[in-house]
């Protein structure tokens, strides 16, 4: 439970430390770079929306990748609506969201960390599927029943994800 609100304090010191603005890292991937003043630690997120809005959504889900000194801290799923309660325990208890992920044309199911019914943490195996990918979809619970959020992976630079994360795509 402390590592996850450390990583969650960690993100939210990233983002409010990144730039406003953007650069475009291939097809629909959005790169927002910073550096931390004291340590001068380079930070990296990435940033995909999604093809379609949820019902009762604020705005598009999203997938943020937030990586810290080149290396991925945390990859999250913002479904940017309502989500139901968790619906299992994780390892060590924390609250879980099983989810049904379609990567290209091969299906899972995974259980992801639902934090404060805001996002869920994706699981890194998942992560690096998606980046090589051209169908992405995330099938999860919302109080009106299950909702497919669609996303457009392909274009993005793999050289730079490496460079600010460390990661390289995983068929699944």
């Amino acid at each position: 439970m402390a590592l996850v609100a450390g990583l969650l304090l960690l993100c939210v010191a990233e983002v409010l430390s990144a730039q406003d603005t953007g650069i475009s890292a291939g097809g629909r991937w959005m790169e927002y770079d910073s550096q931390d003043q004291m340590t001068l630690v380079k930070a990296a997120r990435f940033e995909l929306d999604a093809d379609n809005s949820l019902p009762g959504s604020e705005a598009t889900p999203k997938v943020i990748l937030f990586c810290t000194g080149g290396k991925l801290n945390l990859a999250d799923f913002r479904p940017n609506a309502m989500i139901a309660p968790p619906n299992r325990p994780g390892f060590w208890g924390q609250p879980q969201m099983e989810v049904t992920v379609r990567v290209d044309n091969s299906h899972s199911n995974h259980g992801w960390n639902w934090v404060n019914g805001h996002f869920l943490s994706m699981d890194k195996g998942t992560t690096r599927e998606m980046l090589g990918a051209q169908v992405f979809k995330i099938e999860v619970a919302t109080p009106q029943g299950p909702e497919i959020a669609s996303f457009s992976p392909a274009g993005l630079d793999l050289a730079r994800i490496k460079k600010g994360c460390d990661l390289t795509p995983k068929k699944p």
